[in-house]
């Protein structure tokens, strides 16, 4: 699995692509799961829009996933220099940059939208995160992806209590971390709050950091121009003080709520097949055949 991943980030990015679009064609065509779940989530998002619509934005959201795959295998097998070639546009820098300046700590809470992988390359220019890693249960993957991470001077650390740790350790020095928070976490580790209409089982990790140290919060996107797919845009986006708030349920609640904000500049860059209401607190599976 190593050398094909090796070998499959040597090919050009434009035919990577080419390919990604290929399968999603075949994906769209048929009952797919991952056709499926990216509807029945659409459906939930964007209740207000016609069949036709609907249809159209499963189409560019299947494409787009399948996009996010291959640029992830070309990028981590790629210098970090190449990941910055492909960033053409930075939006709100100041944000993130100002954070940093001030030293009291930064959570970026980055979800999983367009190709948000090649943040790291940007994110490296600035600072020497600390960032949970879950290993691949692949052999070969998990070595490629690591050694992707350690081209970007990341720390990693296991996603345990010992992870969070030293996640709030760097956090208090006025270090940066980075976290992907639009995930269903285990009871232990999350509420249920409202994310698109639906009382959703929703972590409460960043909410957590932010109210004991009172860090910056900021939002990172990393979105793909829609006329030259080979380009990205970084996003940064204020969120809202809320997030440090002791109560945890307005932290979450404002968490999700601005989550849905930087979705909703690119839903259709957003990854739909993933099962995010899964757990509600209705206990109805949605995905259920």
């Amino acid at each position: 699995m190593y050398i094909l991943l090796k070998m499959i980030a040597l090919l050009p990015l434009s035919f990577l692509q080419l390919i990604a679009s290929f399968v999603s064609l075949i994906l769209s065509s048929f009952n797919s799961s991952m056709k499926r779940v990216t509807s029945i989530n659409l459906k939930i998002a964007y209740p207000e829009l016609s069949a036709e619509d609907h249809a159209d934005l499963v189409k560019k959201s299947i494409r787009s996933q399948c996009l996010t795959y291959v640029e992830f295998i070309k990028c981590w097998g790629m210098s970090p220099e190449y990941s910055l070639s492909l960033l053409k546009n930075v939006q709100g820098e100041h944000f993130f940059t100002d954070a940093l300046a001030n030293q009291k700590g930064v959570i970026v809470v980055v979800p999983h939208l367009g190709s948000w992988e090649l943040l790291n390359a940007w994110i490296n220019v600035y600072a020497a995160p600390v960032i949970m890693y879950k290993p691949n249960k692949v052999k070969g993957a998990n070595r490629y992806v690591l050694e992707a991470r350690e081209k970007f001077n990341a720390t990693l650390v296991p996603t345990d209590e010992t992870g969070i740790r030293a996640i709030f350790k760097h956090l208090k020095q006025g270090g940066l971390t980075v976290i992907l928070p639009d995930h269903v976490p285990k009871p232990s580790g999350g509420i249920f709050s409202n994310f698109y209409g639906q009382h959703a089982l929703s972590s409460t990790l960043v909410s957590k950091l932010a109210s004991k140290t009172q860090c910056h919060v900021i939002g990172l996107s990393c979105i793909r121009d829609t006329r030259n797919s080979q380009h990205f845009s970084v996003i940064c986006h204020p969120l809202s003080e809320d997030i440090l708030s002791k109560d945890l349920q307005l932290s979450v609640d404002t968490l999700n709520a601005e989550i849905q904000k930087m979705i909703d500049i690119a839903p259709e860059q957003y990854i739909w097949s993933y099962k995010r209401f899964r757990k509600t607190s209705d206990d109805i599976n949605i995905y259920r055949k």
